[in-house]
């Protein structure tokens, strides 16, 4: 155990990995991005069909995805995030990639993720507080973001 441990310590993230068929790089930004939005969906313990299609439909839009590819993107996330033991992996590639705009539009995106179910949960606030954090984004940027998610519902 303390060697697999050591092992996803070890590991590199890396955006520059080689692309899958579908032209998403494994250990990409645009896993790292999903893998966060999916922590969010299952935060309050239910993933819901309402999250799912927010996601779906958010990161298709943002990465410019076609369905099979984003198909495709979510597997990985899902897989990725599975073998995670915590959000900074996907939050340290997020931070080299992203610039202060584009960290706007995924804290938008995960609002929209906690809202698409019609309740915010505790746990749901406190993640999203952390990752935000994680991500340096400042409270009132976070604020804002909600206040752009919420029409969108």
């Amino acid at each position: 155990m303390i060697d697999q441990i050591l092992g996803l310590m070890n590991r590199k993230v890396t955006p520059a990995a080689q692309p899958s068929p579908g032209g998403i790089a494994p250990d990409g930004v645009r896993v790292a991005a999903c893998a966060l939005l999916l922590e969010l969906a299952y935060a309050d313990g239910e993933f819901t069909p309402a999250e799912q299609a927010h996601i779906e439909s958010g990161i298709a839009r943002h990465f410019n995805l076609d369905a099979e590819t984003t198909q495709e993107l979510l597997a990985l996330a899902h897989a990725k995030r599975a073998e995670s033991i915590d959000h900074f992996s996907f939050t340290r590639v997020i931070n080299r990639e992203f610039d202060l705009g584009q960290k706007m539009v995924l804290a938008e995106v995960m609002w929209g993720v906690i809202l698409a179910d019609g309740t915010i949960s505790e746990h749901e606030t406190y993640l999203v507080r952390k990752i935000a954090n994680l991500l340096e984004l400042e409270p009132g940027y976070l604020s804002q973001a909600r206040r752009s998610a919420e029409p969108r519902r």
